[in-house]
């Protein structure tokens, strides 16, 4: 956790979403709140639930609760004029932003059905916004609430979908940008591409992701892996190092004979490996039996890439004479979304996200020149990273996201320009 700056501090804890007031149509932030927005105005009480059951909801927790009770956070409830408890749960689209002292964490409709305190009357929904719901919490409700999240709450329905705020997005330029590089990762988990006010999944579901992926506990890890995925050092540099070997040799963006480029990479690496070791380091094959090891490798990298980007062309990924240059988009792109992550699990302070968002942006111009070759090198990167060319799940889904980010009206690579 980091020591909070003076300007972390703000008025909004809870969201305050006022009407119109001259009547004019109101602007949801998402199509969700859009949806109950319709339903409110609609007194449908029931379908406003089961929209609920679907997507989930956060409940406040302040942060002192939450280290006195980790397992059990409590619902944050009040007492109200006739005696009643009312506990407050709100929609992804009205979070505010991030606050020291208090965090929203994900709950599913069923677990609310099942784990609803005896002492609290009410629930309200969305206060103080156009979509506020009030729903009493007797037995019988509740029994609703489990139903409606059995038969509609699936997890894995959350992802693979384009999901943008309709308000209070950064204006365009190099925040927005850098926002947009993520949007990879925002796809797949169905996450709000263009917002800063991130609270992703849940406060503790992100300190767990970023335990659970990558190892990190506390801001001092955020910040290491942070900057290694900014420095493009997450990667195995001999990526891009085959890659380059390929440019170096290639005139124009003809094809490029795949025996050249095998022997441009490994007269390079030899040479670099007398460089960097003076003149009496044996580098002849068979003189070095691990590096002979490191060089068949890498040649053999060579194949391996020729036939991804054969595939690529295949399924649209690249155009017909299309060849992907540079990986980095991998650790740009997962370098985009760490930043929100750190911000989610408050690791990073405000202006630690928005730096690093910029300068994912800036390195992203410096190494591609359109959202379609930023998108081939991330899933180049993705598929040398998991993939084994088993063209299995841990291609076809990107690939499936690349199709949508690059042909849906609503996706951000068609919404902010690349250069």
């Amino acid at each position: 956790m980091y020591a909070a700056a003076e300007d972390e501090y703000h008025d909004e804890v809870f969201p305050v979403v006022p009407a119109p007031a001259d009547g004019s149509p109101w602007q949801a932030p998402a199509d969700l709140e859009e949806h109950l927005y319709e339903l409110t105005l609609a007194d449908d009480g029931y379908t406003y639930l089961r929209a609920l059951a679907v997507a989930g909801l956060y409940r406040p927790v302040p942060l002192t609760d939450l280290a006195a009770r980790p397992d059990a956070p409590p619902l944050f409830s009040i007492e109200v004029p006739d005696g009643r408890r009312v506990a407050q749960v709100y929609t992804a689209g009205f979070l505010p932003p991030p606050h020291p002292d208090l965090v929203y964490e994900y709950v599913t409709l069923g677990t609310l059905a099942a784990a609803w305190p005896d002492d609290v009357d009410v629930l309200v929904v969305n206060t103080r916004t156009p979509c506020e719901q009030y729903f009493l919490t007797t037995d019988e409700e509740r029994e609703v609430w489990a139903d409606l999240h059995a038969e509609h709450h699936r997890a894995d329905r959350l992802g693979d979908r384009i999901e943008t705020r309709r308000t209070g997005a950064p204006a365009p330029g190099a925040l927005l940008h850098g926002l947009a590089c993520g949007a990879h990762l925002c796809y797949a988990n169905g996450d709000a591409w263009n917002t800063l006010d991130w609270h992703g999944a849940g406060y503790s579901n992100e300190v767990a992701r970023l335990e659970e992926w990558w190892g990190v506990r506390d801001r001092e890890e955020w910040h290491a892996v942070q900057r290694r995925l900014l420095d493009r050092e997450v990667s195995p540099w001999y990526w891009d190092f085959v890659l380059g070997a390929r440019t170096a040799v290639a005139t124009g963006r003809g094809a490029v004979d795949p025996d050249l480029w095998r022997q441009c990479v490994e007269v390079t690496l030899r040479d670099r490996v007398v460089a960097t070791s003076g003149p009496d380091t044996p580098h002849r094959p068979g003189d070095d039996p691990e590096l002979d090891q490191f060089v068949a490798a890498l040649r053999a990298l060579v194949g391996k890439v020729l036939r991804y980007e054969a595939r690529f062309r295949a399924d649209g990924l690249l155009p017909a004479d299309g060849r992907v240059d540079t990986v980095a988009a991998w650790d740009i792109g997962r370098a985009s979304k760490m930043a929100r992550w750190g911000r989610g699990a408050r690791y990073a302070t405000r202006a630690e996200l928005g730096s690093a968002l910029e300068e994912a942006s800036r390195a992203a111009r410096s190494a591609y020149a359109s959202w379609e070759e930023f998108s081939a090198g991330y899933v180049l990167g993705r598929c040398l990273h998991f993939d084994e060319e088993e063209f299995g799940s841990w291609y076809t889904t990107v690939l499936h996201a690349h199709r949508a980010l690059t042909t849906d009206p609503d996706s951000p690579w068609h919404t902010v320009a690349f250069a």
